[in-house]
């Protein structure tokens, strides 16, 4: 069992799919997690859903794309628990349009969430972990920002950013004792992938050489080992979970 006791962990996107999988695995570590969510009532749900699990959690619903929003509820957190150990990531939304049918809101709409609001959360907590002689920064990343996809440029466009920002900030944070990584997932059994007819599913399944859709819990658990102490040193590393569905 990894330990993350006395560690602060916040999650963004963490009301549903992976993100909530990444609160419940933390919690079970013995992390305090907070989640954050888009909305009030996506939060109060999550937090209600982890409490009749004996889980106790708190929730925010900031605005990841307005940065003295942000900044004044990392400050809120720091001030209540005395430090912040762990930023997740997670919040992010996808794309599949071909070029000709997204406009350029959509676009940016993608841009806004995937990266600009990822290094709103980073910025915000850096100086609390300065303060704290260290931390972990972990993102959600993509098997399409190593590959591509056929269409919906919009996220992949986004995930290679991701990587770049991951990359990036490792080398600059890693004198502050601050590791930076993100994890790639493949096919994950999320409640889109879930609700696919069995002929999509079962194409899908054969690019895959480990014979098997990943489930939300083998994406949390590489993300609580880039998280715990065990990874101490590791830092700009892009991990791939995706059974080696690399094509």
């Amino acid at each position: 069992m990894i330990d993350l006791k006395n560690k602060v962990a916040i999650i963004t996107g963490g009301t549903r799919g992976i993100g909530l999988e990444i609160v419940r695995t933390f919690y079970e570590n013995n992390a305090k997690v907070i989640l954050f969510g888009s909305r009030k009532e996506t939060v109060e749900k999550a937090i209600e859903t982890l409490k009749k699990e004996g889980k106790d959690v708190d929730g925010y619903y900031p605005n990841l794309n307005n940065y003295e929003e942000i900044e004044k509820v990392i400050k809120e957190i720091n001030d209540k628990y005395g430090h912040i150990d762990i930023l997740v990531n997670n919040a992010g939304i996808s794309a599949n349009s071909k070029i000709e049918d997204t406009t350029s809101a959509d676009f940016t709409k993608i841009m806004d969430l995937n990266v600009n609001a990822m290094f709103n959360t980073s910025k915000a907590v850096v100086p609390y972990m300065k303060k704290n002689n260290g931390g972990v920064i972990l993102n959600t990343s993509s098997m399409v920002s190593i590959y591509g996809q056929p269409s919906g440029v919009g996220y992949p466009a986004s995930k290679f950013a991701v990587n770049g920002l991951t990359k990036s900030l490792a080398r600059e944070l890693a004198p502050f004792n601050i590791r930076v990584n993100a994890v790639a997932p493949g096919i994950i059994k999320t409640d889109m992938v879930s609700s696919l007819p069995k002929e999509v599913i079962e194409p899908l399944i054969k690019t895959i050489p480990i014979g098997r859709i990943g489930e939300p819990k083998d994406i949390a658990n590489a993300f609580l080992f880039l998280a715990s102490d065990m990874a101490s040193y590791i830092t700009g590393v892009v991990l791939q979970v995706d059974g080696a569905a690399r094509n």
